[in-house]
């Protein structure tokens, strides 16, 4: 019997991780593009499809995250692979999304796209290439803007010191390409 292209011996779960603004949307979408069959869980792409995220981004938060997990089961269930762009500074948030790979008999990689701490705030700030991300910036804006990108940036270094088994990639400003082929090239895969 043939198997699909979308089938792999293993379902992965490939959780890209990084600061706000890094580059982790474009990535998945070109993994998820190249690799018929993955689901490209965008969680903040999900929120936004909840009424009244824009008034209540964390109180929405709190319904989107059983949904995306849902998904994420339903997904690898399949022996589907499955890319997930979303920042967690949280080694317990990390953790939860291990287990679920974990019970639904997958393996689990944690990629965290990084730059310097000043750079990253500046991608973020940057980037307003669709409504979406505005709205985004600006709901960062009314939690504290800078002082509270550093806060994530510096919750996500402190935790990755529980996380050994993260794999850092470093994410140069303007060079999706060259991020992508380092972060196939952390996953065993050729972009060439």
């Amino acid at each position: 019997m043939k198997r699909s292209a979308n089938v792999h011996d293993m379902a992965r779960l490939v959780l890209l991780n990084g600061p706000p603004g890094i580059g982790k949307s474009t990535v998945a979408a070109r993994y998820a593009d190249e690799h018929p069959g993955t689901l490209n869980l965008d969680v903040d792409r999900v929120r936004h499809l909840i009424g009244g995220w824009r008034t209540d981004f964390v109180g929405v938060g709190a319904i989107v995250r059983p949904v995306a997990e849902a998904m994420l089961q339903a997904h690898l269930a399949g022996n589907r692979s499955v890319v997930m762009p979303q920042y967690l500074g949280s080694t317990a948030e990390v953790g939860e999304f291990e287990r679920l790979a974990n019970s639904a008999g997958a393996t689990f990689v944690e990629i965290v796209l990084m730059a310097d701490r000043d750079e990253s705030i500046a991608r973020f700030l940057r980037c307003t290439d669709d409504e979406w991300r505005q709205e985004i910036q600006q709901i960062v804006v009314d939690d504290g803007g800078d002082a509270h990108l550093q806060c994530l940036y510096d919750d996500l270094l402190d935790g990755l010191a529980d996380r050994p088994g993260a794999v850092l990639v470093t994410s140069p400003d303007g060079d999706a390409d060259v991020t992508y082929e380092r972060v196939m090239a952390r996953l065993g895969h050729s972009t060439r």
